[in-house]
């Protein structure tokens, strides 16, 4: 050991998601990640996400949205889910875990579109999406 030299391990610092809306029905029917910074923006996005419903309040002075659309699947049993949303350097990373259903599994034979859409501190930086293995 060196001394006088202090050696630190630097780990991203996780941040806070609160999930807004997270299903299987949206009408956004190909893979899109997406991130929104302004009530504009939030309020498109719902549009075409939901066309009958109003988008939920999001405070965009602190927060900000993001999200993945996995666009239509061909049965039940498809999902993804935001596990972590993390600072890195200047930007911030979001992790995302898209699930299928076992080959052998009995799925009900229905077209779905699945997505997952989470709230968090506004940040001003590059959002990076990471897809993880299951």
């Amino acid at each position: 050991m060196v001394k006088g030299v202090l050696f630190a391990q630097v780990t991203p610092a996780v941040l806070l998601l609160v999930t807004v809306a997270q299903g299987t029905m949206s009408n956004i029917e190909e893979f899109r990640q997406v991130v929104v910074r302004t009530p504009v923006e939030w309020q498109a996005l719902w549009k075409e996400h939901d066309p009958q419903g109003a988008a939920p309040a999001v405070d965009f002075t602190q927060s900000m949205v993001v999200g993945v659309f996995l666009g239509s699947r061909p049965s039940a049993g498809f999902a993804v889910e935001i596990t972590a949303v993390r600072a890195e350097g200047k930007g911030t990373v979001v992790e995302y875990v898209e699930r299928r259903p076992p080959r052998d599994a009995f799925v009900a034979q229905v077209l779905t579109s699945p997505f997952h859409v989470v709230r968090l501190t506004r940040t001003a930086g590059a959002i990076e999406f990471r897809r993880l293995s299951p």
